[in-house]
């Protein structure tokens, strides 16, 4: 079982339909949850998916649209009525701070845990999250406002031991650390046995890209190229992408057109505009140019 994980909360648009809830999604990674965007109803999602609302440790929101960002201060509240005390990091564009802290100020007074707001410059490409296993980069899109998309990338991790060699050459376990770092065993008889002989390759670090929402930008392949998987966003069909240029948004089309060019391994596409009655000429079209496309849906699970 895989343990980095996309779950998808919601994946419509602005207007509220019956069909999809506003975006929201999940990113697991070993034993960490981190959220992006956390539009209206994200708290009942999160009920629905059995996700431990305490293990969420930080919030990504891409923009100050209400459809990214209207659960927040509703999440908070719950956070906080739970019990939680462990911090939480909330990222995100310079503004999103002064009118969140007024809405906890009325809405969660006597709050027991505390809220580390780190403001983003959506216009930068840059590292805002790391740890000893990942990091989170911010790409810098293009909307209406202020807006940017989010790069999780795994850290390299060292090379595999090959067990049946190690106890080949009678390797002291007190040495595995160094073989993995690189270092040679040399055997009693004095023989020099290279580390790649000792180890296999580590597994391929793994990525996710998260873009939207934003108007189509022929270098933004750039920037997700490569990725495992990359979730972009698809409001319109191509026969509407006169609607999409003038409100900054995406065409299922465009969306391929940037899987193609970056060479990702899968494109999951979302953010669907209510005026459609199903998504299956947007996943059509999407797939005429990159046949690795799936159409995001509410509770589905991603393994990368």
């Amino acid at each position: 079982m895989s343990d980095f994980k996309i779950h998808i909360l919601g994946c419509g648009s602005a207007l509220p339909t019956l069909r999809h809830c506003p975006s929201s999604q999940i990113v697991e990674y070993r034993d960490k949850l981190f959220m992006i965007d956390c539009g209206e109803g994200t708290q009942l999602q999160l009920r629905r998916s059995r996700i431990s609302f305490n293990k969420i440790t930080a919030v990504f929101i891409s923009h100050m649209h209400g459809d990214h960002c209207f659960g927040l201060i509703g999440m908070i509240s719950t956070f906080g009525m739970l019990g939680r005390i462990a911090p939480l990091h909330i990222y995100a564009p310079i503004g999103l701070k002064e009118l969140l802290t007024t809405q906890i100020e009325h809405f969660c007074y006597g709050l027991e845990y505390k809220i580390v707001f780190h403001d983003v410059d959506t216009t930068l490409q840059q590292i805002i999250y790391e740890d000893r296993r990942l990091t989170v980069t911010s790409i810098p899109l293009e909307h209406r406002v202020p807006c940017c998309g989010f790069l999780f990338s795994e850290k390299p991790s060292l090379p595999h031991i090959r067990r049946d060699m190690i106890d080949f050459y009678n390797i002291p376990v007190s040495q595995i650390n160094n073989i993995k770092n690189g270092m040679s065993w040399t055997t009693p008889d004095g023989e020099i046995i290279p580390h790649e002989r000792l180890t296999k390759p580590a597994s391929q670090p793994r990525s996710y890209a998260y873009c939207s929402d934003t108007k189509y930008k022929k270098n933004l392949h750039e920037i997700v190229k490569g990725v495992t998987m990359l979730y972009h966003e698809a409001t319109y069909c191509d026969a509407d992408k006169d609607r999409a240029r003038l409100y900054n948004h995406s065409t299922s089309f465009q969306a391929a057109q940037v899987a193609l060019d970056a060479g990702v391994e899968k494109l999951l596409i979302g953010h669907y505009s209510a005026r459609y009655g199903d998504e299956e000429m947007i996943i059509k079209e999407a797939k005429n140019v990159f046949p690795k496309t799936e159409a995001a849906n509410e509770m589905d699970v991603y393994d990368l």
